[in-house]
């Protein structure tokens, strides 16, 4: 247990540190993030999750310290691994579980980092609707950032407690996500919008707290004749906590089809969410040239949902975790191809 409290307590320490120094160093309240930044963050996470892989693939072992045959072999059977284990070779076992493992979490990451792609579409929706000025971007992401993991970590460690009591819930999530598939392609031309005066979380907080008309540069609070108002901009950062709580229900029950490990959806998860924020600023100049994302996210949905309906089946027909790996990349790679090349016609006015 020393083994798993250290590699977990490392991995909070070392988000907390990050956070820290995004916070302190990285940020300025007086212009917005570049897009070379952006970039170069983007590339600092992806740098990081995939040292994360070669740390799994390496030391994987000592997340639920797997220190005999015995210990592997249940480890294999409680979190649905189905790997061959011979009990006469045990630093074999210990390898293939490691390569799995690592390879569980890479391949939820880039579901978790593909999905955050919607994630993105609707922010981007939301501090128009809102006028937000671009400056301001940073901080409510990053504080938004934060409420995210908070939420993820409930939402995730539930899921698996119910995985462990009642195995069926998965075939339940893969229900669900076959269905959100088939609604998001049956509704990727359906123009959205936010309206900022009708919006549930506007309504909520004006009956529930005194809200100031105007936004007092980057403050989600002001106090005026000693009465403290929350800013539009706090609105803002409720109402992207609230769209990441809705994407979360589709994006949870997704990293459970590719593994049952609750420590291994948390980690990919974190590292998706805290490349969102930098993905964020690099795609949002440009997000609306990718118009066959959305079809390419539905079918993602609907490929892992398909695939935990036939959960029984898909070892049989050679679908392992490697290979939906590639099959997830390939459609996140063909719908970007797609959209590059099949440019997005623009309504001529008349």
């Amino acid at each position: 247990m020393q083994s798993e409290l250290i590699f977990v307590s490392g991995f909070i320490v070392f988000i907390l540190v990050m956070l820290a120094l995004d916070l302190g160093l990285f940020s300025s309240p007086e212009k917005p993030v570049s897009t070379k930044k952006a970039a170069l963050m983007s590339v600092v996470w992806i740098a990081f999750a995939l040292s994360f892989y070669t740390l799994i693939y390496n030391y994987g072992h000592l997340l639920h310290h797997v220190n005999s045959f015995a210990a592997l072999k249940q480890i294999n059977i409680d979190n649905f691994h189905n790997l061959p284990l011979n009990p006469h070779d045990f630093t074999g076992g210990l390898k293939a579980y490691n390569k799995n493992l690592a390879m569980e979490f890479i391949t939820g990451y880039v579901v978790e980092y593909a999905l955050s792609v919607d994630n993105i579409f609707v922010i981007v929706l939301i501090f128009t609707a809102f006028a937000v000025e671009p400056k301001h971007y940073h901080k409510v992401l990053f504080w938004g950032i934060i409420g995210a993991i908070i939420m993820r970590f409930a939402f995730i460690f539930v899921g698996a407690t119910l995985i462990s009591q009642f195995h069926w819930v998965l075939y339940l999530f893969g229900a669900f996500l076959v269905y959100t598939g088939v609604m998001m392609y049956l509704n990727k031309d359906k123009e959205e919008k936010v309206d900022p005066q009708n919006h549930t979380i506007v309504k909520f907080a004006s009956k529930y707290f005194a809200v100031h008309p105007h936004f007092s540069g980057n403050r989600f609070f002001v106090r005026i004749d000693h009465k403290k108002y929350i800013t539009p901009l706090f609105l803002v950062l409720l109402i992207i906590e609230v769209t990441d709580l809705v994407f979360a229900v589709d994006s949870i029950p997704a990293i459970f089809s590719v593994t049952k490990d609750p420590y291994i959806v948390f980690f990919s998860n974190i590292f998706a969410i805290l490349g969102l924020r930098s993905m964020f600023f690099l795609l949002v100049n440009i997000i609306d040239k990718f118009h066959y994302l959305k079809i390419g996210l539905a079918a993602l949905l609907t490929f892992i949902g398909l695939k935990m309906l036939a959960a029984n089946y898909v070892d049989k027909i050679g679908l392992d975790t490697t290979n939906s790996l590639l099959v997830i990349l390939a459609i996140l790679v063909i719908s970007v191809i797609a959209s590059l090349l099949f440019p997005k016609k623009e309504l001529k006015s008349n």
